[in-house]
């Protein structure tokens, strides 16, 4: 028996921010980053609350938020003494909230509070899943935080906070979105509910996303893909991810690339290794690659087999990535040949103790991980 929840509630629409001015007598424990308190964007939020509610804001998370920075968030939270945490901005500043709840709970450091997330990027998904992940930055290595303790209550879902997102982080979060949707797409544990999401959210992606990338004000396209990044963590919260997720969580601790970025020149790869097609022919997986050419028709190409719809898909990701001028290789980020070698196995290892690995269609060995590798350095 499975059972599926999907317990954040979800605050959607116009004017979806003047729901914040419900909020009476709190203390409301604000989690962001310095760019949002040094652009005043934090304050389309706070003008909403501080009128009626008593506000604290700790804006020291960094991007791949580590521990000292949850440790820190702590121990602010303690003083403060919130009955409301709120974390405004991207993956970051949501996954360090996420583990300052759980750990200052475990700690018996706060008590139960009303937990409240406002993404300010298109990508993570992460205000409605239990997924948070935190860095050692001592040892680079990535930790995966997964449990319902860490599941956000409501979510506010105002598309009007990413219209000012730059191109770069506009491309790499919305295809950190696909990538979401793709892998939760084959994964073990996907589902009929779980497919539908996925499929719903492929279209999406590729009918806004360069939109977004080349006019930041399409106020519709911003907002459709905000969508598609909420429906996407409603379905990899279902399912899980894959190995693009787990090399991607391993390498990004090493070389140190934006999370989007990496997602994407893993992608192609990872498709051709779970279906069995292209450089990995010797082993087709007939389901996987059902399932991705399903994909491929809903993006407009003709229905052909198995393997040839996987080179559809391919071929349609590719030409997205052309038009968000996505680098092709780990070269073309700044990654050296010198440091790609250095840290090869250590990513390798780390890929295949992830916790996204496990439910991956393919069991991937330590070969076909730095094959995999090899082709994007």
């Amino acid at each position: 028996m499975e059972t599926i929840t999907f317990p954040t509630k979800l605050h959607i629409g116009e004017q979806v921010l003047e729901g914040l001015n419900t909020y009476e007598n709190q203390r409301i424990f604000i989690v962001t980053d310095p760019f949002m308190v040094q652009s005043n964007k934090i304050e389309q939020i706070t003008t909403h609350l501080i009128q009626k509610n008593e506000l604290k804001i700790f804006s020291n998370v960094i991007p791949d938020p580590p521990i000292e920075n949850v440790i820190s968030g702590i121990e602010s939270m303690k003083a403060f003494a919130p009955t409301i945490l709120l974390a405004v901005g991207g993956g970051s500043p949501i996954d360090a909230a996420k583990a300052m709840k759980f750990f200052a709970q475990k700690l018996g450091e706060i008590t139960d509070l009303t937990f409240i997330v406002i993404p300010t990027t298109s990508g993570t998904g992460s205000e409605v899943t239990n997924f948070s992940v935190i860095t050692n930055q001592d040892k680079g290595v990535k930790y995966p935080l997964v449990t319902a303790e860490i599941q956000p209550d409501e979510a506010y879902l105002a598309s009007e906070l990413v219209i000012s997102a730059p191109r770069n982080i506009t491309a790499d979060t919305g295809m950190d979105v696909l990538t979401h949707a793709l892998e939760a797409y084959v994964s073990t544990k996907a589902n009929v509910f779980s497919d539908a999401l996925c499929e719903k959210v492929v279209v999406l992606v590729f009918e806004n996303l360069v939109k977004c990338y080349k006019n930041g004000e399409d106020v519709k396209a911003r907002e459709q893909m905000h969508y598609a990044s909420c429906m996407a963590g409603m379905a990899f919260n279902l399912t899980s991810l894959g190995l693009n997720h787990g090399i991607a969580h391993a390498a990004g601790a090493k070389l140190h690339v934006p999370h989007g970025r990496l997602n994407t020149l893993l992608l192609s790869e990872v498709i051709q290794y779970n279906a069995g097609c292209g450089h990995y022919n010797h082993s087709y997986d007939e389901r996987t690659a059902k399932k991705y050419a399903y994909l491929a028709k809903l993006l407009g190409y003709e229905k052909s087999t198995p393997k040839i719809g996987v080179k559809h898909l391919i071929r349609a990701i590719e030409q997205l990535k052309k038009q968000l001028a996505m680098p092709s290789c780990l070269k073309q980020v700044g990654v050296s040949p010198e440091t790609f070698e250095q840290f090869k196995e250590e990513i390798t290892e780390g890929a295949l103790l992830d916790g996204c690995t496990k439910t991956n269609p393919r069991v991937p060995t330590k070969a076909e991980i730095e094959q995999i590798l090899d082709n994007i350095k």
